[in-house]
């Protein structure tokens, strides 16, 4: 009877439960949700998809950081991967009308999303491959 109720077998019963305690997770599901609303809102636009396509690796440029070193480089990484820096770049071009800034952090959203949802995250100054969400 309580199968039937759960509407799992025993062994399997709690696992769904468990997801939520694996933070890893939950941050994939976030930038699954992140990259599905970025392209969303971004083709309501009616923006260019051309245009998503030459910058949507653009953000990684950032990596060029670690040249001056690890510190330099993961403050810089970190400055353009999170989702701060897309809001505050649609908020500027909200408030000024300039529609472009709104595309740019449309297509920064949905970067971020995608590196969130393959599990890169922000990085460590101790190195690139040490990032908040596992070791690369």
């Amino acid at each position: 009877m309580a199968q039937a109720r759960a509407g799992l077998p025993e062994a399997d019963r709690g696992k769904e439960r468990r997801f939520l305690l694996r933070p890893n997770s939950l941050v994939r599901l976030e930038g699954l949700a992140a990259v599905v609303l970025a392209v969303w809102w971004y083709a309501a636009f009616g923006a260019s998809w051309v245009l998503f396509a030459i910058l949507f690796l653009a953000p990684d440029i950032a990596m060029l950081g670690y040249l001056a070193g690890p510190r330099a480089g993961a403050a810089l990484y970190n400055l353009v991967h999170t989702y701060t820096t897309a809001a505050i770049l649609a908020g500027l071009g909200t408030v000024t009308g300039h529609r472009l800034l709104v595309y740019l952090a449309l297509i920064l959203a949905a970067h971020i999303g995608v590196d969130r949802l393959l599990g890169f995250g922000l990085k460590y100054p101790s190195g690139f491959k040490d990032t908040h969400l596992q070791r690369l």
